[in-house]
């Protein structure tokens, strides 16, 4: 076993699986996700490899499952010196989780947040926790724009759960709830970069990304052609065109980092890059982060 120890989550598959795959010459490895049955399969992947990993099954979208997960990874007494918040999701067709919240603003905000918090207090000084967020969380985003997208819809976090957003949204079915569900994690995290100084958060837009199935079987197939082939090589949205493998090495590169850099959102090729205007805004940012622990402090 290694000195240095990563958590992943959504390590399954697209940017996950090909950051488990780097990240595993660094360090001993916790996968995280849904099905045991796959990351079994990642895990001897490494193992086979030589190297070292761990497995939690944890459905992010229920926080009993979330809030589980992290008990089980602290019990590992594991040196962590990353945490990659990787998994998410994106249905055409709205879904509630297992406390009767929008499943997508449940999963990618919600129980990430609950997530990162519960492990938060066990993690070493100077550890890096990296978010994997969106540009579609931006209004003026470019190929946003083009798209039809209108980005982040926030009324509350509250309403955000109830799966309730900004009138005047995305035609597109399921848009609006990524985007806000993006742009609530994004803002959390730049949140806590500024409040927990111990720590080190730092978002990441992976760009049009080849290979991720986001949105999974659910997704219709002309969506999932759109976002994971056409536009990753025609005009202006090449420019923003990624694969697993490249995002993977930009991620290892900032997880593994001793810069002590915080409160950057990187975008594809790891430099920095400006969030939409209101998530750059410090109170928009406390906002969502005090409403967002008001929340998930009434499940009990």
């Amino acid at each position: 076993m290694n000195n240095n120890s990563y958590i992943i989550t959504g390590p399954t598959s697209g940017i996950g699986y090909a950051t488990a795959l780097a990240l595993a010459k660094h360090g001993n490895l916790i996968l995280v996700g849904r099905n045991e049955q796959k990351l079994q399969e990642v895990k001897k992947t490494i193992e086979t490899s030589g190297g070292c990993a761990f497995t939690v099954v944890c459905d992010l979208s229920d926080i009993h499952s979330v809030r589980s997960a992290a008990k089980e990874i602290i019990a590992l007494g594991l040196p962590v010196k990353g945490l990659l918040n990787n998994a998410g999701i994106m249905p055409s067709k709205p879904g509630k989780n297992a406390q009767g919240w929008d499943i997508t603003f449940a999963t990618n905000h919600l129980g990430t947040f609950a997530f990162t918090e519960a492990l938060a207090s066990m993690l070493p000084d100077g550890a890096n926790i990296l978010t994997v967020a969106s540009a579609i969380e931006d209004p003026e985003r470019k190929p946003a724009k083009i798209m039809g997208m209108k980005g982040g819809r926030f009324l509350s976090v509250a309403a955000s759960a109830g799966g309730e957003w900004k009138a005047g949204g995305s035609k597109m079915p399921g848009i609006d709830a990524y985007a806000t569900s993006k742009q609530c994690i994004l803002a959390a995290t730049l949140a806590l970069a500024r409040q927990d100084l111990r720590l080190h958060y730092n978002a990441l837009e992976p760009g049009i990304t080849r290979g991720t199935n986001l949105g999974g079987e659910d997704t219709p197939a002309f969506l999932r052609f759109l976002f994971g082939h056409l536009m990753a090589i025609i005009p202006p949205f090449s420019r923003f065109s990624s694969t697993p493998q490249k995002t993977a090495r930009v991620i290892v590169q900032l997880l593994s980092s001793d810069t002590g850099k915080t409160g950057i959102y990187f975008d594809e090729k790891g430099k920095p890059m400006l969030a939409s205007e209101q998530v750059r805004q410090p109170e928009f940012q406390d906002l969502v982060l005090s409403e967002t622990r008001a929340l998930l402090l009434a499940i009990k």
